[in-house]
């Protein structure tokens, strides 16, 4: 028993099929029904064993994989809260699904576009905060303002793309929720997360211990995860909308009942969902390695006097 690492995941995450399997396990949209007493009791089985090394009699080797990934699910690695519901991982499946669908569905009005444009960066905003890398606090202004500025982003590009398709074929009019989403990530992320940018992301060493910090570091992770969420929203808001023309082609009905509208686009959506968000959350890995010598100078000096080799690698958790 003393062989399992309960610190680590239970997959390779040196590989891309282990990041994989560690992430559909851990954003399984089921995660979020689990009780507020099931998180618990799974919390406590984990740090019972971290401590012992042995399990309770009715616990066995699959039980204290289950518990881990379920806290895994609903704890934030670095500061080891619980976190908000909607800004968990699991629930990227089901909110992304609902959300989805009515910017898919209602984009070719103003008030449908705004809407769900506002709704779409409201929970983004949440999500970002949830699991932002380490224990640095994120302010209210920080958090306000960046709201906006991806909301307004957001919007005003789908407002204007809207207005260029209108004399396109319809199918281009579908891909302006993709653009405007893809945009208000790019510009979201690196606001929210500037205090990394400008103070460093947390380095810690191979034993958990905090060792410094690093902006270079801090922009490598905030692009990565810039780069997962763009690849994340791509089938749903790309393959669907091809989807959808195609069929509504073929079965014109489909374009005069709403009832028949939102359930292909739901349909769509969640089954490009399911695969896409644990596949490129494992995209890059979440406890990501640098070396010594690839981090700024003064970062380097620190390290060095305190016995690091220039060839050594420390660790950060680039956040999702």
């Amino acid at each position: 028993m003393s062989g399992i690492n309960i610190d680590e995941p239970r997959y390779d995450q040196s590989t891309y099929i282990g990041r994989a399997k560690h992430f559909f396990v851990t954003t399984n949209p089921l995660n979020i029904l689990a009780s507020n007493e099931k998180l618990e009791e799974s919390k406590n089985i984990v740090e019972n064993y971290r401590k012992t090394k042995t399990l309770p009699p009715n616990v066995n080797v699959e039980d204290l994989w289950k518990a881990k990934y379920l806290m895994d699910s609903a704890y934030h690695p670095d500061t080891k809260e619980k976190m908000l519901f909607i800004g968990r991982m699991s629930a990227q499946v089901p909110c992304n699904l609902i959300i989805t669908a009515g910017m898919l569905t209602w984009y070719k009005t103003t008030l449908g576009t705004v809407f769900w444009q506002v709704a779409n960066q409201s929970f983004n905003a949440t999500v970002n905060y949830t699991n932002r890398s380490g224990d640095k606090p994120i302010s209210t202004t920080r958090l306000a303002t960046s709201f906006a500025i991806a909301t307004g982003s957001a919007t005003a590009t789908a407002l204007f793309l809207n207005s260029l398709t209108r004399k396109m074929p319809p199918i281009a009019g579908r891909f302006v929720p993709f653009a405007a989403v893809a945009a208000a990530n790019c510009i979201n992320l690196p606001f929210m997360r500037s205090s990394e940018i400008e103070e460093g992301i947390q380095l810690i060493n191979e034993n958990g211990e905090k060792v410094g910090q690093s902006p270079k570091a801090a922009k490598t992770a905030i692009a990565q995860v810039v780069i997962s969420r763009v690849i994340m929203a791509t089938p749903g808001m790309v393959l669907a909308p091809i989807a959808m023309n195609f069929l509504e082609k073929k079965y014109p009905k489909i374009k005069t009942s709403l009832p028949m509208t939102l359930g292909l686009q739901l349909v769509l959506i969640g089954t490009c969902l399911v695969f896409a968000t644990p596949m490129c959350c494992a995209l890059f890995p979440q406890k990501s390695s640098i070396r010594v010598d690839k981090l700024e100078s003064d970062v380097q000096d620190k390290l060095v006097k305190n016995g690091y080799k220039t060839t050594d690698y420390v660790y950060y958790n680039k956040g999702l």
